[in-house]
C-alpha cells in the first residue's frame, strides 16, 4: 500500500540564530524567580508560622484542629496534647493537628 502514498522527506533543520542561548537562560531564570516568590516563599512562611504555633501550645489554650474540633488544652506532652471538648470528653491529639489558637473565651461564646 505504500505505493499509493508518496514518501515525505523532512527538510534539514534551520540553524538557530546566534544569541538565542541568553534568552533561554533568561526565561529559565524568570520562571525560577516566579516559582520562588509565588510558591516556595509563601509556603515556607506558613510552615514557619505553624511550627511556632505548635511549639507555643500550653495548658489552657483554646485551639482548632485540622478536623474542625474545637476545645481547650488540658495537658501537653512532646508529641500529643489532651484536649477537653466538653465536660466529660477528652481527646488525645497530635500537636501537628492543631491549625489555629483561638482567643480566650471563644468556647464560652460558641
Amino acid at each position: 500500500m505504500s505505493f499509493l502514498i508518496p514518501m515525505a522527506y523532512a527538510d534539514t533543520a534551520a540553524a538557530a540564530p546566534p544569541g538565542n542561548e541568553f534568552m533561554q537562560f533568561a526565561l529559565l531564570g524568570g520562571f525560577l524567580v516566579v516559582f520562588y516568590f509565588m510558591i516556595w516563599r509563601p509556603q515556607a512562611k506558613r510552615a514557619k508560622e505553624h511550627k511556632s504555633l505548635v511549639s507555643s501550645l500550653q495548658k489552657g489554650d483554646e485551639v482548632v484542629t485540622t478536623g474542625g474540633v474545637v476545645g481547650r488544652i488540658t495537658k501537653v506532652t512532646d508529641e500529643f496534647i489532651v484536649m477537653e471538648v466538653s465536660d466529660t470528653v477528652s481527646l488525645n491529639i497530635q500537636r501537628q493537628a492543631v491549625v489555629a489558637a483561638l482567643p480566650k473565651g471563644t468556647l464560652k461564646a460558641i
